[in-house]
């Protein structure tokens, strides 16, 4: 008779841990990833730009207004993939070996990825959609770092209908499908769907499977050249007319309602580089304002992949146990691709396959109202990042949180929601310490400490940001001092009035840049 007792609470007990692992299993993750887009350039922060899909995810969930990216395209990857400070796995800058193992240009072997971890430690499938750009070597490529299905262009940009050269240098653009190079042509599906297309047709393929998946999402939009779809384009196309200077005013304005800024953030001035709207002739504001019509639609045609995306999910019956994260790899891009002797210069249609250019700095300007300065800047127009969480029954929708975050993040909350712990080694290599904290406690409205301080460094370009206080400074320049409560748009220097807290974020900068690899950019390139 006992032991008939202690089977029925053995198998009670059994019974309780089956339910509750069926009923709370681990969620899938979806990391949707924009390329060269400002911080108002989504409906949600203050644009024009018709994004009803990505607003729908800030609606239903969580902004973050003080998120941070790595400054550009390969360290802001690279830190969102590993959870270290770009430098520590290897991508100081770009894909170029630049002399030292911080710059060596791909994912070193001291570095693991989200899809490695996941996979290995949680059986989750694996797939990754759109833009790499963390390497060239194969042992920094998508499929040997964790990624079961993989479609991937490996370089910054690409046209957005064939796979042709962009540079005059003789590099080629790679696309990789698995393990396989592939060839796109002027027939091919635009870039922004199929990258899109990849990523629905691997969750159809896993639907069927109990396993959680990652799915990482990077599109390349709307890094130029900026080409669009004629459709989308002739959706946009007069609406610029009005021109920057009161556009950024606008855009400005719908921050301030939205609770985004405070009413303390001035808006920065217009960049020296941009002249008044009113000072141009018809012919150029018409040029403008096609450039930045095709721009717009690239933001729109991306949003519709999103809502293709999550569409998907509810029709697959995922959605439910799914988080969503959104985000920019930088801010918006002061490129003038047309006065790049390096690059293939086309004067076609403009946004036509027959065309290469750029929205240049005085949409940039726009992009990243209300701060200043733009992409590979450590100013908070180079570095901020628009950022929404999704998760049912876990954020609370239209919730807003205004502590500073960074890439370095993500990993550590990928790690945290799967249950797992970021391990001291993999296959048998010592890994660097992961510099990331999970941001779960944020999603759950519980207290978040946060990090004492974050840092940036991109080809000289350098800033800390500890509490209140950011000391920042362009290359070649002097520090600079912001407090950030007060003074987000960085207006006002105070490095001359606090010349104490100057040199205390200054030490602290130097010793953090000794421990990750930072080299002299002044030097760097004649290594």
């Amino acid at each position: 008779m006992l032991k008939r007792i202690a089977y029925l609470i053995l198998f009670a007990f059994l019974s309780h841990v089956t339910f509750a692992q069926e009923t709370n299993p681990k969620p899938n993750i979806v990391i949707i990833l924009a390329d060269d887009m400002g911080f108002a350039d989504l409906g949600c922060f203050g644009s024009e730009i018709h994004t009803p899909n990505i607003d729908r995810l800030a609606r239903e969930g969580l902004k973050m207004t003080q998120f941070y990216n790595a400054g550009r395209c390969c360290p802001s990857r690279t830190s969102l993939l590993t959870g270290l400070y770009p430098h520590q796995a290897g991508v100081g800058d770009m894909v170029k070996y630049k002399g030292s193992p911080a710059y060596q240009g791909y994912l070193n072997d001291s570095c693991v990825t989200i899809a490695q971890l996941l996979k290995a430690e949680a059986g989750y499938n694996t797939i990754v959609s759109g833009k790499w750009h963390v390497g060239l070597q194969p042992s920094a490529l998508a499929f040997n770092r964790g990624f079961d299905k993989s479609f991937t262009m490996l370089n910054n940009g690409s046209s957005y209908f064939n796979s042709k050269p962009l540079y005059n240098d003789g590099s080629k653009i790679t696309f990789m499908l698995n393990d396989k190079e592939i060839v796109r042509n002027d027939t091919s599906k635009y870039l922004t769907q199929a990258i899109t297309d990849f990523a629905l047709q691997s969750l159809d393929k896993i639907s069927e499977q109990k396993n959680p998946f990652l799915l990482y999402v990077a599109y390349n939009a709307p890094h130029w050249p900026i080409q669009a779809l004629p459709a989308d384009i002739a959706r946009y196309k007069g609406k610029y007319l009005k021109g920057w200077d009161k556009l950024r005013r606008e855009r400005y304005q719908k921050l301030l309602a939205s609770g985004i800024i405070k009413k303390d953030w001035k808006l920065s001035a217009r960049n020296a580089k941009v002249p008044d709207w009113d000072s141009l002739s018809p012919e150029e504001k018409d040029k403008w304002d096609t450039r930045m019509a095709i721009y717009a639609a690239m933001i729109d045609r991306m949003d519709a992949g999103v809502g293709e995306i999550m569409n998907k999910l509810k029709q697959l019956g995922k959605d439910k146990n799914t988080i969503v994260l959104f985000l920019s790899d930088n801010g918006g891009s002061a490129d003038e691709v047309k006065s790049l002797s390096t690059v293939i210069q086309k004067s076609g249609t403009p946004g036509s396959v027959e065309s290469i250019d750029s929205y240049e700095i005085p949409w940039a300007n726009v992009s990243n109202t209300p701060f200043k300065l733009f992409k590979r800047n450590t100013h908070e127009g180079g570095i901020a990042t628009p950022f929404i969480a999704w998760y049912p029954g876990v954020i609370k929708a239209g919730s807003t949180n205004t502590q500073p975050a960074h890439f370095i993040d993500i990993m550590p909350t990928c790690l945290s929601l799967s249950g797992i712990s970021y391990p001291a080694q993999f296959e048998n290599k010592k890994l660097t310490p992961l510099e990331g904290l999970s941001l779960t406690n944020i999603f759950k409205n519980k207290p978040y400490k946060g990090h004492d301080a974050i840092f940036w460094e991109h080809e000289g370009s350098r800033a800390v940001r500890k509490g209140k206080w950011k000391l920042v400074a362009e290359i070649g320049d002097p520090w600079e001092l912001y407090d950030l409560e007060a003074d987000r748009s960085e207006t006002n220097n105070l490095a001359a009035q606090y010349p104490d807290k100057v040199k205390g974020l200054e030490k602290e900068y130097l010793q953090w840049a000794a421990k990750v690899g930072v080299v002299d950019w002044n030097t760097i390139k004649t290594l």
